[in-house]
């Protein structure tokens, strides 16, 4: 089974409409169109999952910088996904931001007091 990425679809494309493209070149395992969790509408890509690497290949070539529904789209293989991180959505920030003020507490490196102690 090859899973096939398909970028640059109209809006008025759906999981079943993208199936039915599909299917001239082969078995269609599953489509899905992905749409914004929010609003619900097309973010303008999905991906394909064909029975197996010939079929996906047959539509990579025929489908590949075609057009639908006056859009140009593009087809490839799909690259793995990557792991993002969880919660709150804005990830991690970035490390150590040095402990915040007070009595030359937390300045790492960045001056100040020329690395000498207050008292």
């Amino acid at each position: 089974m090859t899973k096939l990425f398909v970028g640059g679809l109209p809006y008025s494309v759906n999981s079943q409409k993208l199936e039915e493209i599909f299917a001239a070149f082969g078995q269609v395992q599953s489509a899905q169109v992905i749409s914004d969790k929010f609003t619900n509408q097309s973010k303008g890509f999905g991906f394909v999952e064909m029975g197996n690497d010939d079929e996906a290949q047959a539509a990579i070539k025929d489908l590949n910088d075609s057009e639908v529904d006056g859009r140009r789209i593009n087809v490839s293989v799909a690259r793995p996904r990557e792991d993002r991180p969880s919660g709150g959505g804005f990830g991690d920030r970035g490390g150590n931001r040095g402990g915040g003020g007070g009595y030359g507490g937390g300045r790492d490196d960045r001056g100040g007091n020329g690395g000498r102690n207050r008292y």
